[in-house]
């Protein structure tokens, strides 16, 4: 029980950090990610503002026929999909936010999607 609320605390205080870094403007807005156990979500912010430019999870519809949605494949979808929506909109450079986790995993694979997809970062 203890453990996991140090884990979820080192996590804030990790995304706490990077985050005193990172800025996302009109130019150039933060791609943050964020993932639970079952799902995995991400938002391109424009933080001048505090506006949500795109947003893009395993629960969206167009994402509706995936087997299971807390895997590194539905993590590379989400990715794909948010890269599509964010250039549509006009927005290719963005800054990546890990969101304080460890880029591995269901993150790269966020990152790897979206970067296929055709957004720098």
């Amino acid at each position: 029980m203890f453990i996991k609320k140090d884990r979820k605390l080192a996590r804030q205080r990790k995304h706490l950090r990077v985050r005193r870094r990172l800025m996302g403007t009109p130019e150039r807005p933060r791609l943050s990610v964020y993932r639970s156990l079952r799902h995995i979500y991400a938002q391109v912010i424009d933080d001048t503002r505090g506006v949500t430019l795109v947003a893009a999870s395993t629960l969206d519809p167009a994402l509706k026929g995936l087997e299971s949605t807390g895997n590194i494949t539905a993590a590379r979808k989400v990715g794909e999909l948010i890269a599509r929506k964010a250039l549509a909109k006009g927005i290719n450079k963005v800054v990546f936010d890990r969101g304080g986790n460890i880029y591995h995993g269901r993150i790269a694979a966020v990152a790897e999607g979206a970067r296929e997809a055709g957004l720098n970062f």
